[in-house]
């Protein structure tokens, strides 16, 4: 697999990645220290224990990261989340379980491409 295929596949932007990184190698090197980010896990753990603060923040986070790898699609659904937890104090919103499972589904499209990839390498 190429790495534009990678992108692909994960629904990201490799020519927005490729201006910040100049280097397939460099890309290579960051999308798999992506792997070892533990934003996402810090979401889940923090939405199951119903903090919305923390929530917030590893939303926020996984976004910017997912931003600055050019994974479109991840930094889409993040965002969504992000701006639905923003500013709300107290217990999760409702309406944010449906947007964490739009954020589950890719983060498990975006890391199954990634594993594909560097498999292949």
């Amino acid at each position: 697999m190429r790495i534009e295929a990678c992108y692909e596949a994960l629904g990201g932007d490799y020519q927005d990645v490729s201006k910040r990184l100049p280097t397939q190698k460099m890309i290579e090197k960051f999308i798999g220290k992506f792997l070892q980010d533990d934003s996402y896990s810090q979401l889940c753990a923090a939405f199951a224990a119903g903090n919305c603060e923390e929530s917030f923040r590893a939303a926020h986070t996984l976004k910017g990261v997912a931003g600055n790898l050019g994974f479109t699609r991840l930094m889409h659904s993040a965002s969504l989340l992000t701006e639905a937890l923003r500013e709300k104090s107290g217990p999760i919103p409702e309406a944010s379980v449906a947007l964490l499972e739009d954020v589950k589904q890719d983060y498990d499209v975006t890391t199954g491409a990634i594993r594909a990839y560097l498999s292949e390498k």
